[in-house]
């Protein structure tokens, strides 16, 4: 009788992971979410060159944090949430959402707040009709990222919800084909090894592109739509896809001690920083900058979620303060460029190179506020519309509550 209570309380430890991993992810999404302010605000006082190279300034260390460009850790964060489903699924079986519901819920989470700011602002920037009216279809269309001239246009950061919004069609496609595929094979190992494959081509692909691009056919990096498109970045969701299937495959096994997670995560971010510190536009490391960024985030996300015991990373990331710009970080990426032209264009800002530093500060304690108020009032109140309908994509009924005695 002994040995067969003993196992009890197993379920309730294992079911703490996934909600501190929610809290870590949140930390990730409010670091990306500032650092993606800093680095444009360090644009707007420190012009880029006409090669496209990472804006000079005296302190090397300093440009390398400020030019490290986050966008990666984005793209492979969506992913793996994204993914995470598909790869249990195709591993160890199970059900998918179906992807009706998929896309209900990510047209829910992303076009009200998207769809309300382009409108505001391109209005704002088109006092007259018919204004250009091209730029305001791509964004609202999401197809701005193919155009040389209005990938910056009205959103300049909204470039790389282009790319989201292709990934989930894409995800959709692939993630029930992935689990049609390995369904007949009887081997764990093998399923593993076609999901792995698959992840494998698709970080390969933009590899091979970007290749291409640079040696072959001389692309400068300045053009935008041949290193910010799909077939140059798609290399950062397929890294994000590989952490899902890693993290799937291994379960609760295999799980990092302080021991080996700590260096691991200090690797990943010594990579990041020597990665940004010695690019250079004519040289190798800059030509494959985002490929191996999305490999180092991928790193330090493992290292982060993985583990067997949190660490004082771990604890930084849950910061309560870290955790809430998480929470708003989508609002903090829309928003911040608008707020920061406006501060710019009213004269708010310090003038020259000297006045980045009180900018920055002034930026951030305009743009996080505008940021809280637009998920409270916009964001949090279109979640609530995910909720009309079930896990398999059917209007969910309501029915009242009953009467209390």
């Amino acid at each position: 009788m002994t040995t067969a209570t003993a196992p009890a309380p197993r379920p309730a430890r294992e079911a703490a992971p996934p909600r501190r991993r929610t809290r870590d992810i949140d930390g990730f999404r409010g670091l990306a979410a500032l650092s993606t302010v800093a680095f444009h605000v360090w644009q707007e006082y420190f012009v880029y060159d006409a090669r496209g190279g990472h804006p000079p300034v005296k302190n090397a260390a300093l440009e390398a944090v400020l030019s490290l460009e986050v966008i990666d850790l984005f793209f492979a964060l969506s992913a793996f949430l994204l993914t995470v489903s598909y790869a249990r699924a195709a591993i160890d079986g199970g059900s998918t959402r179906p992807a009706r519901a998929f896309l209900f819920r990510r047209a829910i989470r992303i076009l009200p707040l998207y769809v309300l700011a382009v409108l505001v602002v391109w209005a704002t920037r088109n006092p007259t009709l018919p204004g250009n009216w091209q730029d305001l279809l791509e964004h609202l269309t999401f197809t701005h990222v193919f155009d040389q001239e209005r990938i910056f246009y009205t959103l300049g950061p909204t470039w790389s919800l282009s790319l989201e919004v292709l990934f989930y069609f894409v995800l959709v496609g692939l993630g029930p084909l992935a689990v049609r595929a390995c369904r007949p094979l009887r081997r764990r190992g093998s399923r593993i090894a076609v999901c792995a494959a698959g992840c494998l081509f698709l970080y390969t692909v933009p590899l091979v592109w970007i290749t291409v691009a640079h040696y072959a056919l001389g692309i400068p990096h300045t053009d935008w739509v041949a290193y910010f498109g799909p077939q140059a970045r798609f290399g950062g969701f397929a890294a994000g896809m590989a952490l899902a299937v890693a993290l799937a495959a291994l379960g609760d096994r295999a799980r990092l001690t302080p021991r080996t997670a700590l260096p691991l995560t200090a690797l990943a971010l010594a990579g990041l920083f020597c990665l940004s510190l010695y690019s250079d536009e004519e040289g190798n490391t800059f030509t494959y900058y985002h490929p191996i960024a999305s490999a180092l985030w991928v790193l330090l996300l493992f290292s982060t979620l993985h583990i067997r015991q949190r660490t004082f990373w771990n604890r930084f990331l849950t910061a309560r303060w870290l955790t809430l710009t998480g929470l708003i970080s989508y609002s903090l990426f829309i928003w911040h460029e608008p707020v920061m032209l406006l501060l710019h264009n009213a004269g708010l800002l310090p003038a020259g190179q000297s006045g980045f530093a009180p900018a920055m500060l002034i930026v951030f304690l305009a743009a996080v506020p505008t940021a809280a108020v637009s998920y409270w009032i916009i964001e949090y109140p279109a979640g609530l519309l995910g909720r009309l309908k079930d896990a398999g994509g059917r209007p969910r009924e309501f029915y009242p509550e009953p009467a209390l005695r």
